[in-house]
């Protein structure tokens, strides 16, 4: 369906704010999407995040290294590592480089709910039905390039 009928605009000022308009709705849609997913396994779309960032890691990362590696930048990324910690799906640790920090790594338990989210990739992939592979491949590009720097 058409962004204009979905949200009940039917004029826009250009292409520009339709194409705004579109992607900020896009992303809320798909949000909401994820978001059922990860309540059946008790986390948030940036719990997942940082699991995910976690298990990718070779060594432990900090939440500053954490935080630079989210794809939400604005997030408290301190609150989330210790609302992961009360669940036991990661730890912190002294970073063994220097005495000074502290260092977050991902528990076993973490692990296994990452595995079991693992088994729900192809519903994940299932959200973009509508798109070839080549159209997703353009999808990316036009996406990398809107958010280029000039």
């Amino acid at each position: 369906m058409s962004i204009d009928k979905d949200i009940n605009q039917r004029t826009f000022r250009n292409e520009y704010q339709k194409a705004s308009v579109n992607i900020i709705y896009t992303f809320n849609w798909m949000s909401e999407k994820m978001k059922v997913l990860f309540e059946k396994h008790g986390l948030t779309a940036q719990q997942f995040n940082i699991l995910r960032i976690l298990r990718g890691a070779k060594e432990p990362l900090s939440t500053l290294q954490i935080r630079q590696r989210m794809l939400d930048k604005m997030s408290d990324t301190s609150r989330i590592v210790d609302r992961l910690i009360i669940k036991g799906l990661v730890k912190k640790q002294v970073c063994k480089t220097d005495k000074r920090l502290i260092d977050v790594v991902i528990t076993e338990k973490g692990k296994k709910i990452l595995a079991k989210l693992d088994n729900h990739q192809n519903e994940m992939d299932e959200i973009l039905h509508n798109l070839s592979e080549p159209e997703a491949k353009t999808l990316n590009k036009l996406l990398d390039k809107i958010r280029e720097e000039k």
